[in-house]
């Protein structure tokens, strides 16, 4: 049976001290989340030690948001596998279309980045996705169906276990649309026939992906209702406890 996840990006909001109380706060409902749920949390890196404290003695997991494509060194501003680990990360977001657009993160770096990931302990939520226009032309298996085989497809099979891919459909990201439940069970069947084609059914059948575009608890029954939906990548209703956790029960 597949591992459900409900993981919340809190990208750049929250002080410390928002993020410490807004963990608290998803810790003291915790009990409310269905048997069988993992919550894990991503918020920025100045809070990461901070937010691991206020989550210990519980199973709620700690994510970061990126990481940097080298073990260490002459980089300014950048933040190591191994710092995160060391700083109770057991997960790390990477290939988030906000950091492909902005940052101009290509599959190359990807590749570095997931590697290094892995190699220091770290599990991976891979994003994938496509933008509105390649939607509109209908590219979006064949945008998706790259996204994943230049970088995925470099891994071995024992990697690939430690992997959680995210779909986020890019127009659906802060802007409140939706895809139908429809749509999304559709590419997220696509994306685990593509992974079953390089590592093999059983593999694929692990595989844990989530939604991610405008998920809130007023859509999310629908959504985890379809069979290859195994969760949210939840990123607005992430910064309020009691949406955050109405969306894990949603199960």
């Amino acid at each position: 049976m597949r591992k459900k996840i409900v993981a919340g990006n809190w990208k750049m909001n929250t002080t410390v001290t928002e993020g410490v109380a807004l963990a608290r706060a998803i810790v003291s409902k915790k009990n409310e989340v269905p048997e069988g749920v993992s919550l894990v949390v991503a918020p920025p890196f100045t809070h990461l030690t901070f937010v691991a404290a206020a989550l210990k003695g519980t199973d709620i997991a700690l994510s970061a948001q990126n990481c940097a494509y080298e073990p260490k060194g002459a980089f300014t501003g950048e933040v190591s596998a191994a710092m995160l680990k060391d700083a109770g990360c057991a997960y790390t977001i990477l290939g988030h279309s906000e950091r492909r657009e902005y940052y101009g993160e290509n599959s190359a770096k990807l590749v570095k980045k997931i590697n290094l990931a892995l190699d220091n302990g770290l599990k991976v939520i891979f994003c994938v996705g496509e933008k509105l226009a390649e939607r509109k032309m209908g590219n979006h298996f064949e945008v998706v169906g790259a996204q994943i085989s230049e970088v995925l497809f470099t891994l071995t099979p024992e990697q690939m276990k430690q992997i959680v891919i995210a779909y986020e459909p890019v127009w659906a990201i802060g802007t409140g649309v939706t895809a139908t439940a429809e749509e999304a069970q559709e590419i997220h069947a696509f994306i685990r026939k593509t992974i079953a084609a390089r590592f093999g059914e059983a593999i694929a059948e692990e595989t844990t992906i989530l939604y991610g575009g405008s998920c809130k608890p007023s859509n999310a029954k629908e959504l985890f209702a379809c069979p290859d939906i195994d969760g949210g990548l939840i990123g607005g209703a992430s910064l309020n406890a009691d949406d955050f956790l109405a969306i894990a029960k949603s199960y």
